[in-house]
């Protein structure tokens, strides 16, 4: 079922999987849509309803704009969490979880709703200066409009993977998947890298936090090196290191992802004080 929600005339739409109880809402980064999260909404074993929210410069949400900002994507997901709240009548708040720049998306927007959020879980979000070596690459592709070529620098030279894996995706179909959700990607990446956050204000939030990690990327560049910032920042967090996985488990092993956001549901459900302690 697809739901919309207007914001300055902007459409932002979410996918919703029917349930009863708590909802809730996942946040995708880049390179993603709410479609590309569907195998992980089907494997979840939870009562709620199950949103997705189809970020800005994804059909058949509206266009980035043009004073687009990481601003403009917390106020998106801020005005989002208010109308679930308000859709679904409920007042026990929303889990919320976000992927990567939709990590940290996330985490800014719990600070505005620490009534409204109920449980949060963070799986390898980044932060400033993630992705800046690869702007200038990325800028000239977007300006020669290359999305085959935006596509291969996101995956080359942002997210570190080798030359194999990309010549793999290109023969694949989900190449002609991929080349569409490129097209935001540098200025996406560009409003991350102007976006100063004080990790350290999000320290004393009073709710559990859950940090998943990939195994295979522990203490590994990019995003392992993200990662221990936001451990470090969030020393209350629940750290949670998924064996055999890396950045993109949504889409390599989805009912292994499932299984861990279910799971951290749970943990937030029974009120189990470790749910936000190391």
């Amino acid at each position: 079922m697809l739901r919309n929600v207007e914001r300055e005339g902007v459409r932002l739409t979410l996918t919703r999987r029917d349930g009863s109880g708590r909802p809730l809402l996942i946040v995708p980064g880049v390179m993603a849509d709410a479609a590309a999260w569907q195998p992980v909404v089907t494997a979840l074993d939870v009562p709620g309803p199950v949103y997705v929210l189809n970020r800005r410069g994804r059909q058949p949400s509206g266009a980035l704009g043009p004073d687009y900002s990481m601003r403009t994507e917390i106020d998106d997901l801020d005005r989002v969490l208010t109308e679930i709240v308000t859709a679904e009548g409920v007042e026990q708040g929303v889990d919320l979880f976000g992927w990567s720049f939709g990590g940290l998306v996330a985490l800014e927007a719990t600070a505005r709703h620490i009534d409204t959020v109920r449980s949060l879980t963070l799986y390898e979000p980044v932060v400033r200066p993630f992705g800046r070596g690869a702007l200038d690459a990325l800028r000239e592709a977007a300006e020669a409009d290359d999305l085959d070529r935006a596509v291969e620098i996101v995956n080359l030279d942002v997210s570190g993977f080798s030359a194999e894996h990309v010549a793999q995706l290109r023969r694949s179909p989900v190449w002609e998947t991929l080349r569409p959700l490129a097209a935001p990607l540098a200025r996406e990446l560009t409003a991350l890298d102007d976006h100063v956050t004080d990790l350290r204000a999000f320290a004393a939030l009073d709710l559990p936090v859950t940090l998943l990690l990939g195994a295979l990327n522990e203490g590994a560049a990019p995003y392992g090196e993200a990662f221990a910032r936001f451990t470090t920042a969030l020393p209350h967090a629940r750290v949670v290191t998924m064996p055999g996985q890396g950045h993109l488990a949504h889409a390599q092993d989805p009912h292994a992802l499932a299984h861990h956001i279910g799971e951290t549901l749970r943990r937030a459900d029974r009120h189990d004080p470790s749910a936000c302690l190391p």
